[in-house]
């Protein structure tokens, strides 16, 4: 997803010269065929983020198509100001790639999982939120931001995410994608924890109790009338999210629903992190099923709720 993402940016840059790359502290070698062809668009400022955004604000006021990569948590925590004022006041075109969204860098500790970036940052006036599910999906969508009016908010998962993305979902921002048709319920969720709630929906039919999937890589703005399509009829809605409860997918969700006086809201489970920093240590896999938000885990609150527990 990361490679995917960052040479596609490259590759924009070839056929529009409004295309630039900002890095903030990267790994060595990052985008070096970029940065050999286009020097001139190539800019490496360290760990500096807020000056690397009103950096990519000025350079955007100019004509330019900033896309400025680091680590989410340095993307959104440490220049959020800057981003606020520089970027979505002005609503500029400079795409925020966030590596690292959720649980990806849990074993550095908080400081490093990336738990409230969707939050905080569909909070901003002018903000786009993206949060895709994989290296196609990644694909498909870097061409739609070229051309989107406004700040892009781009969350990263580790990479080597399963691909569920098909050709014939056909990305769009704004617009979520059905991949498994509801019955008795409906997992809504975002980014690499769709395979997760397709392996759950699985072991639930399996189970009797007929799940579908409703994936919305753009938490903001959100879709809203894919999702009331796909609540219609349901007896439980289920949100899932490598993000905390509190500002996430899931409350994006039910403020949709709540302000539609024509939907009947269904009951609803929200599943995610708790109002609280991680207190252990270990792998993103690890983390996911600390919390119950691993398939097993996922399948196993569903039946709970849809009996009524």
């Amino acid at each position: 997803m990361r490679r995917v993402c960052l040479n596609k940016v490259h590759e924009m840059a070839q056929r529009d010269e409004r295309v630039l790359y900002i890095g903030s502290d990267p790994g060595p070698g990052t985008l070096n065929p970029m940065k050999e062809e286009f020097p001139e668009r190539f800019f490496i400022e360290g760990i500096a983020e807020a000056h690397v955004i009103g950096m990519a604000a000025g350079m955007a006021i100019e004509g330019f198509v900033p896309y400025v990569n680091t680590i989410s948590t340095f993307i959104t925590r440490r220049c959020y100001e800057q981003i606020a004022v520089d970027l979505c006041m002005h609503n500029l075109p400079v795409r925020l790639i966030g590596n690292g969204g959720g649980f990806v860098y849990s074993p550095l500790g908080p400081t490093h999982q990336s738990i409230e970036d969707i939050a905080i940052m569909r909070a901003l006036p002018n903000m786009t939120v993206l949060c895709v599910s994989d290296a196609e999906e990644m694909r498909a969508m870097m061409d739609e931001t070229l051309d989107w009016p406004g700040p892009i908010y781009i969350r990263l998962g580790k990479g080597g995410d399963p691909v569920v993305y098909s050709p014939d979902d056909n990305f769009k921002i704004g617009k979520a994608t059905l991949k498994r048709k509801a019955g008795d319920v409906l997992i809504v969720t975002t980014g690499v924890m769709v395979q997760n709630c397709l392996d759950a929906a699985v072991a639930l039919s399996a189970d009797g109790i007929s799940c579908g999937v409703l994936h919305m890589p753009t938490v903001k703005p959100i879709d809203v009338d894919g999702l009331v399509a796909a609540v219609e009829g349901v007896k439980l809605l289920v949100s899932v999210e490598e993000h905390l409860l509190t500002g996430g997918l899931g409350s994006a969700i039910l403020e949709t629903l709540v302000d539609r006086s024509d939907v009947r809201l269904p009951r609803v489970k929200r599943l995610g992190i708790s109002d609280a920093f991680a207190k252990h240590y270990g792998s993103q896999s690890d983390q996911l099923k600390h919390y119950g938000i691993d398939a097993s885990g996922i399948t196993k609150s569903i039946k709970t709720a849809f009996a009524g527990g």
